[in-house]
């Protein structure tokens, strides 16, 4: 691979080359339609959930407002890395400003974050829903599920502001080159002209834990109601709980699944492009995929896609 250096190795670089994935034009080319493609699927399949939940009165409840958040926060957070990733297929330079690197540096940690902390909240609910179903009205109010809500915007957006806004302002040196399709903290961290082992630290023990508490939660809400489930004396009342259940630890599986292996420790090595396939994964694939598990095993949600599309 050839390598591009700056007039010296020590000198303050203002942007950065994403390599993306290197290959010819015309793969250039295929990849631009082919992230096209799924971009627009995306937008379709949760634009479809949000406008479904906001017309249809039976969905007003808190699982599916939640759902309908889930899937505007899906809608940002493909799109803080795919926009970028498009221009890159067709750009030769393959340039990134210094403040476009770290805007969507801050934006994918930031809706990365939100998603974990909805996926808790998500799992709460299913947990109330069955183990405490006579409460679960007076317990889950619309009052209590909008607080919920903007706690995690707000809390996945305050997380990661400081750390970043301190390594925005540190010096970077020598190769302006990114062996990645977005801004990744490794490959950003590896570019200061100054190693900080201090702010090194604070990011690595800042950032497991929106994914590692999150979880931890999840896995004790569904302990709890796997137990509940498992006192139901009828077949079709346990196969009826699990079902309500079942698309959210799908969406759960496949992207915790895939974000702890790249993340779940930030101090591990991972090759390029094994790398990029994680990112991709859970990144691109996820969002697209999470409209049709919630829609496929929903027949309310069915129902209300139905009447969306004949209207």
């Amino acid at each position: 691979m050839k390598t591009i250096n700056t007039p010296s190795n020590f000198s303050t670089i203002t942007g950065f080359i994403l390599l993306g994935f290197p290959c010819p034009r015309q793969g250039q080319v295929l990849l631009f339609v082919l992230f096209s493609v799924v971009y627009l699927l995306t937008l379709m399949g949760n634009g479809s959930i949000i406008c479904a939940v906001r017309w249809d009165q039976r969905l007003h409840t808190p699982m599916y407002i939640l759902l309908a958040n889930f899937s505007f926060l899906e809608i940002w957070y493909i799109t803080s890395t795919v926009p970028n990733m498009l221009a890159n297929f067709l750009s030769h330079t393959k340039v990134i400003s210094f403040s476009g690197c770290f805007l969507q540096f801050y934006f994918f940690f930031s809706l990365g974050s939100t998603e974990c902390f909805f996926l808790a909240v998500m799992a709460f609910d299913r947990y109330l829903a069955i183990c405490r179903p006579l409460h679960y009205p007076t317990i889950m109010t619309r009052h209590l599920c909008t607080k919920l809500v903007v706690s995690c915007w707000v809390l996945g957006f305050l997380w990661f502001l400081i750390p970043i806004i301190i390594i925005s302002h540190m010096a970077f040196c020598g190769s302006r080159i990114i062996d990645h399709f977005l801004c990744d903290p490794g490959p950003v961290l590896a570019l200061m002209c100054t190693k900080t082992p201090v702010i090194e630290l604070v990011f690595s023990t800042l950032s497991p834990l929106p994914l590692v508490i999150p979880f931890l939660f999840i896995v004790g809400s569904y302990a709890m109601v796997i137990t509940a489930v498992l006192k139901v004396p009828s077949a079709s009342g346990k196969r009826k709980a699990f079902s309500t259940c079942g698309s959210h630890l799908a969406v759960v599986s496949l992207f915790y699944g895939s974000v702890l292996v790249m993340y779940g420790n930030p101090t591990s090595e991972h090759k390029a492009g094994m790398q990029k396939i994680v990112t991709l994964f859970y990144t691109v694939l996820t969002p697209l995929l999470n409209p049709m598990i919630y829609s496929l095993r929903n027949k309310d949600m069915k129902h209300a896609l139905k009447k969306l599309l004949e209207t």
